[in-house]
C-alpha cells in the first residue's frame, strides 16, 4: 500500500471515532418464525427535492405506522455524505419494528421517556442513535406511534464500496489485537452495527432529521434491476421473530424483523423458512 492510501485510511479511521461516553445496550440473539409477506412500495409521491438539491424520502414516507415503515423502507437506499463529499450508499435489506408501549423489547417500553431514547418520540423520520457494549452504534427511524421506531439491520453496498471496507477494518483494528481478515461484500453491512461502522454513524447523528439531514438521508432505489441484485427475490419478504430481545417474552417471539428473501447481505436467516 501506498503513502498516500495509508494516509488517507488513516483520516478515514480518525473520522469515524467518536468520544462520546459508554451507553447500555444489549445485542445478539437468535430468529425464529415462519411468516412471509409481499414486499410492499411506494410512490415517487414521497420523493422530494429540497433546497440544496437532493433527492430524499420526505416525512410522509416515514408518518406511517411501525410496521409499515419497516416493511415499506425494505429496497429504500440509505445515503450518506461524508465530510469530505464522498457518497455512501445501501439497499436495506433487514429491518426490525419497536412499537413502543406494550412492547416489552422497545427502549420505550411502557411510554419511558430518557435523555437517550427522546428521538423515538420525537417526528417520524428522525434518527435514533444509540451505543451498545460502549463500543457500538445502532441507527433506527422513529414512525406513527408513540416512542415507535425501526431498527436497520442489513445494507446491500451499492455505492462506495471500498470507503465502507476501510471504514469497517478500521473498526476492526481498534476492537481486536490482530489484524482482520479482508471483508467481503455481503460482510461490510450485515447487523446493524457493522451499517453504523461501514457509514461512519455514531451519536451525533441522533436526533437528526432524516427528511432534511444533508448528511444521512433515505432514497428510493433509482438504479435499474440490472444495476441492484437480488431484485427478483425482494418481491418476497420474510417476517420474523427480532434478534437480541429474549428477555422480553412473549415479545420476544414477535414477528417484527423483516428481510429481503434469500438476500446474502441479511445478518441473520431464518433456516425453518430458508432451509
Amino acid at each position: 500500500m501506498s503513502s498516500d492510501a495509508r494516509a488517507r485510511n488513516r483520516r478515514i479511521c480518525l473520522k469515524s471515532q467518536d468520544d462520546e461516553k459508554p451507553r447500555e445496550g444489549t445485542a445478539g440473539g437468535n430468529s425464529d418464525g415462519d411468516l412471509f409477506e409481499t414486499a410492499s412500495t411506494s410512490s415517487e409521491y414521497f420523493q422530494v427535492a429540497d433546497a440544496s438539491g437532493l433527492r430524499r424520502l420526505g416525512r410522509d414516507f416515514f408518518n406511517q405506522p411501525c410496521v409499515v415503515l419497516a416493511r415499506a423502507l425494505l429496497g429504500k437506499v440509505l445515503t450518506r455524505r461524508l465530510p469530505g463529499g464522498e457518497i455512501l450508499q445501501g439497499r436495506i435489506v433487514e429491518t426490525e419494528a419497536y412499537l413502543g408501549g406494550d412492547d416489552l423489547a422497545s427502549h420505550s417500553r411502557g411510554g419511558r421517556q430518557t435523555p437517550r431514547n427522546r428521538a423515538m418520540f420525537m417526528e417520524p423520520g428522525t434518527a435514533y442513535v444509540y451505543q451498545i457494549y460502549g463500543l457500538y452504534y445502532c441507527l433506527n427511524i422513529s414512525s406513527q406511534g408513540l416512542g415507535a421506531a425501526v431498527l436497520l439491520r442489513a445494507l446491500e453496498p451499492l455505492e462506495g464500496e471500498e470507503t465502507m471496507r476501510q471504514l469497517r477494518t478500521c473498526a476492526q483494528k481498534r476492537a481486536a489485537a490482530k489484524t482482520p481478515r479482508p471483508l467481503k461484500t455481503r460482510q461490510l453491512c450485515g447487523g446493524p452495527a457493522k451499517l453504523c461502522q461501514a457509514f461512519a454513524l455514531n451519536k451525533t447523528f441522533d436526533k437528526r432529521d432524516l427528511a432534511s439531514d444533508t448528511e444521512l438521508w433515505v432514497e428510493e432505489n433509482r438504479r435499474s434491476q440490472l444495476q441492484t441484485k437480488h431484485d427478483v427475490e425482494s418481491k418476497t419478504v420474510v417476517c420474523t421473530s427480532r434478534i437480541g430481545v429474549a428477555s422480553a417474552a412473549e415479545w420476544a417471539q414477535k414477528p417484527l424483523r423483516f428481510y429481503i428473501y434469500g438476500h446474502p447481505c441479511v445478518s441473520v436467516i431464518d433456516r425453518k423458512v430458508q432451509g
